[in-house]
């Protein structure tokens, strides 16, 4: 196989073991510190610790998600420049223990928002969605946030009123908590009492801003980052587009392409999430795999359907709007070239981004939303599938 076959994994309190994740077939484990607050070091000797583990079960640790960067760093606020300089000693020790990719994020607040973490799928199973509508009535009606009503129209706002006044008290419980609840990669949750004292500290800091600060941060990090060997991956915003009066800039091609100008090193990369930038109806995942493919360091793989208004729904790995084989085909193409000019990088990492909720995890129900063991084996088994096929269709060319 030609791509590094991944997994997500969350550490010894993960209820999939390691040992499961080895019979699905990846030999690649993405995992991350998570017990370490943001903006504290990453020592060496913890790295190490959580590297043995994975190890011992006869698996790769391949690529830490993530390191967080600190609500600071992107305000530019507080300890910022301590928590850099905290960074940059994480990066250090990363190198040292010999793991060679880091995916971050610079989305303020949250990592990723749906509105629905339990939607029954056509087939029984469970997955995740996002309804405009009733973000809508979130915002509107139990955030309540300080200037909303400017922001949707009226006809908006007539929808999110309907769809609030229908919901009872456990409805407006599970879509406060499916909005701001901790999600898989989001360190830090909030309750709906502090939430607002949260997004006010971000008022002043327009998109502009914010890239601004994200460029400070990897002008910062990113020679510390090449001089120990270890490539940044820039996960993409999840959803798209602004949500909670909030900047977005990294949600398209323009955006991951101003970035990795912004600095320019083998170790300032992107994350080619295809369920993230193909919720944007603009975004052309096959044309983006192909313009970016040079600075691809990581690759999360997941589908999902979608409609003008905003709305998604994460669909099976090989149906919905993304073009999986045409992105599978571009991938192929530029490992291909990277091996034939000798890079070491040329085996990129790529995992099931996501999986339905289906079989016995139902029941269980134990996992992160999104992150069950038999939905991300079926997806993970789709994608071998699918590389084999478009290997051998490149083979006989």
């Amino acid at each position: 196989m030609a791509l590094e076959q991944t997994w997500r994994w969350y550490g010894p309190n993960d209820p999939i073991t390691l040992a499961e994740v080895k019979q699905t077939g990846a030999t690649g484990i993405v995992s991350a510190l998570s017990h370490i607050p943001n903006g504290e070091v990453w020592t060496f000797e913890e790295i190490k610790k959580r590297q043995e583990i994975i190890a011992e079960a006869g698996l790769t640790w391949s690529v830490i998600e993530s390191i967080p960067v600190s609500e600071d760093i992107k305000k530019q606020s507080g300890d910022y420049k301590q928590h850099i300089e905290n960074y940059k000693q994480s990066l250090i020790n990363v190198g040292k223990c010999g793991i060679e990719t880091v995916c971050y994020n610079f989305m303020p607040v949250l990592d990723w928002s749906r509105t629905d973490l339990m939607h029954q799928f056509e087939d029984g199973s469970f997955a995740l969605m996002f309804n405009p509508t009733a973000f809508a009535a979130f915002e509107l009606h139990i955030l309540k946030r300080k200037g909303v009503e400017a922001e949707y129209s009226e006809e908006e706002k007539k929808a999110a009123k309907d769809y609030y006044e229908k919901l009872d008290d456990s409805a407006k419980f599970e879509l406060t908590k499916s909005i701001l609840g901790g999600l898989p990669g989001s360190e830090e949750s909030f309750s709906i009492e502090d939430f607002q004292t949260v997004l006010d500290a971000y008022a002043h800091i327009d998109a502009d801003k914010l890239r601004e600060h994200l460029y400070y941060f990897l002008r910062e990090v990113i020679p510390v980052a090449e001089s120990a060997g270890v490539r940044m991956a820039i996960h993409p915003d999840d959803p798209p587009k602004p949500l909670l009066g909030l900047p977005r800039i990294v949600s398209n091609i323009n955006d991951a392409k101003a970035l990795c100008a912004a600095v320019d090193s083998p170790s300032n990369g992107v994350t080619l999430c295809t369920g993230s930038y193909g919720v944007g109806v603009e975004n052309d995942l096959v044309e983006m795999t192909r313009e970016l493919a040079d600075k691809i360091h990581f690759i999360h793989l997941r589908n999902v359907s979608r409609d003008e208004s905003g709305y998604f729904m994460e669909d099976n790995h090989m149906v919905g709007d993304v073009d999986m084989y045409g992105v599978m085909k571009e991938l192929l193409i530029e490992e291909r070239r990277r091996k034939s000019e000798g890079r070491a990088d040329w085996q990129m990492p790529v995992r099931p981004d996501h999986g339905h909720l289906m079989f016995d995890d139902i029941k269980k129900q134990k996992t992160n939303p999104g992150y069950s063991l038999y939905g991300r084996m079926r997806g993970l088994a789709e994608i071998r599938g699918l590389e084999i096929g478009v290997e051998r269709s490149l083979d006989e060319k």
